[in-house]
C-alpha cells in the first residue's frame, strides 16, 4: 500500500492573476462555475457547507448549490436538521468548492438567512415528486431504529398524498441564502506555489489581494 505521505500530484493546468479576474467576485464565481459544466466535472455545484453550534462546535457537510443569484449563494434543507438548526443559531458559515479537473477552488464565507417563503416554495414544486415525498418522510438529523421507519414513512406519505402529482411545501423545509463578505478563488500551482486570489468585503467595496500559498 502506498505511502499517505507519497500520495501527490503536480498542478499545471493554468494559473490565475488580479489581472485575470472580474472585480465582481460573483461573476468571476460564475465564470469559473460555467468553465467546471463545460469541463463535465462530476456535479460541479456540490460544495462543502460548513457551520457551527452555539457551543462552537463545528460541523461540515455536501450539499448542492440550487442558485447563485443577486450577490447571495442558495441551497434547500431541512430547518430542523442539524445544519437548519445551527444556522438559525448562528448564522455565519462558510461553503467550498472543489473542481479537481481543473485543479481548482472556491471558499466563501457569508452569513445565512432563510429564503423567502415564496421561493423556497417555487423551488420545492419544481423538484421530481419523489424528492418531495422524501423531505415530507424524513426527520433529518434524528436518530432513528432502522431503515425501515423511513419506508414506512415513505408509504404514508404516499398515500396521504395520493392522486397529487405535487406536493404543498412541509414548513420544516427550505432554503437559506448565504450572502458573502469573503471569497477566495484557488488554482494549484507547480511545487504548491499556488495563486490565491481573495476578495474581501470592506465598506461595501470589494477589495482584491493576492495570498500567500
Amino acid at each position: 500500500m502506498k505511502s499517505l505521505a507519497d500520495i501527490r500530484s503536480e498542478y499545471t493546468k493554468s494559473s490565475l492573476d488580479i489581472s485575470d479576474v472580474n472585480k465582481d467576485p460573483l461573476k468571476q464565481f460564475d465564470l469559473w462555475f460555467g468553465e467546471a459544466i463545460k469541463a463535465e466535472v462530476p456535479e460541479p455545484n456540490a460544495m462543502n457547507l460548513a457551520t457551527v453550534s452555539e457551543k462552537g462546535t463545528p460541523s461540515s457537510r455536501i450539499v448542492l448549490l440550487k442558485g447563485a443569484e443577486n450577490g447571495r449563494f442558495i441551497f434547500f434543507t431541512n430547518y430542523q436538521s442539524q445544519k437548519g438548526k445551527e444556522l438559525e443559531e448562528t448564522p455565519a458559515c462558510a461553503l467550498t468548492f472543489f473542481w479537481p479537473e481543473l485543479e481548482r477552488q472556491v471558499r466563501i464565507e457569508g452569513l445565512a438567512q432563510r429564503l423567502d417563503s415564496n421561493e423556497s416554495e417555487v423551488y420545492f414544486q419544481s423538484r421530481p415528486r419523489s424528492s418531495q415525498i422524501g423531505a415530507w418522510a424524513s426527520p433529518q438529523s434524528s436518530i432513528i431504529k432502522n431503515r425501515q421507519i423511513l419506508e414506512d414513512r415513505v408509504k404514508e406519505i404516499e398515500k396521504k398524498f395520493e392522486g397529487k402529482e405535487l406536493l404543498p411545501r412541509p414548513n420544516q423545509w427550505g432554503g437559506f441564502a448565504v450572502t458573502p463578505h469573503h471569497i477566495e478563488f484557488w488554482q494549484g500551482r507547480q511545487s504548491r506555489l499556488h495563486d490565491r486570489i481573495s476578495y474581501l468585503l470592506i465598506d461595501g467595496v470589494w477589495k482584491i489581494n493576492r495570498l500567500a500559498p
